[in-house]
């Protein structure tokens, strides 16, 4: 018996990276699953690997028609909506502010947080007529930018520490009967896609150095985040738990100024 049996998922930014170990995870748990992203060629995938427990739905997050498809998917499908994990996510790539052309800013900064900060709001006001009726739980992808600078450039930690206050104000907004966490990972080896406006394409997540950087000097993998997101889905687990951001960066965020950690050699 999985930790989420029987549980009805929607999970954006499926096809790759974190999210796809999530989808993984979540099957191997019981869940079933309607996979939304952009890539309909990873999504395919990822059915051939899973089966009638995933269902591919290709998609642009930032569409409201678009979510409220997936829902009525899940519902047609599953008969309703327990767990909406929003993963969706792209980078900056660390561009500085002064690196970013002036009439580039104001499109750049519309795509980056149309993505990572519009998309989960319309994706829970979806799916929140059937998350309220199944007492169920949001997962929304945070990150080590949720809580400092130099996790990426102004557009993204300006985006990601929105989520952070997006998690908390819908924690509060959907209290008592949807529970809302997010999960803030630091280091994945993936491929963040970039800001179309600014001519980015994905790009490799873990640089050279980054593993020796480390207080736990290891590069998880993205499998290695799929217990905690499976934690949060699961009310048996963490039923006492709303609005709360899990720190999952190896330990970025106490690492020493000297030396990354105090038994590092």
């Amino acid at each position: 018996m999985g930790a989420l049996d029987g549980k009805a998922v929607i999970l954006t930014g499926a096809g790759s990276g974190i999210g796809r170990a999530v989808v993984v995870r979540y099957v191997a748990e019981g869940a079933r699953v309607v996979a939304v992203d952009r890539n309909a060629d990873n999504l395919g995938e990822l059915h051939e690997e899973l089966g009638d427990a995933v269902i591919p739905f290709p998609a642009d997050v930032r569409s409201w028609d678009d979510n409220v498809r997936a829902v009525e998917t899940a519902v047609s499908a599953f008969g309703g909506v327990d767990v909406f994990v929003a993963n969706a996510g792209i980078f900056d790539g660390a561009r500085a502010l002064e690196d970013i052309p002036g009439e580039d800013l104001t499109t750049a900064a519309q795509e980056i947080f149309g993505v990572n900060v519009i998309a989960p709001m319309l994706g829970v006001r979806a799916a929140a007529g059937e998350l309220i009726r199944a007492r169920g739980a949001v997962v929304i992808t945070g990150s080590y930018a949720s809580f400092h600078a130099a996790g990426g450039g102004p557009l993204y930690t300006a985006s990601k520490h929105a989520v952070l206050g997006l998690v908390r104000q819908l924690a509060y907004e959907l209290a008592p009967d949807v529970r809302v966490n997010g999960v803030a990972p630091g280091v994945a080896p993936t491929r963040l896609g970039g800001i179309d406006a600014l001519g980015q394409r994905p790009a490799e997540s873990v640089l050279d150095g980054t593993r020796e950087a480390l207080p736990l000097q290891e590069i998880p993998s993205t499998a290695a985040y799929g217990g905690v997101y499976t934690l949060l889905a699961n009310a048996a687990d963490s039923g006492h738990i709303t609005g709360s951001m899990v720190n999952a960066d190896s330990g970025l965020d106490i690492r020493g100024l000297a030396k990354p950690g105090g038994r590092v050699r």
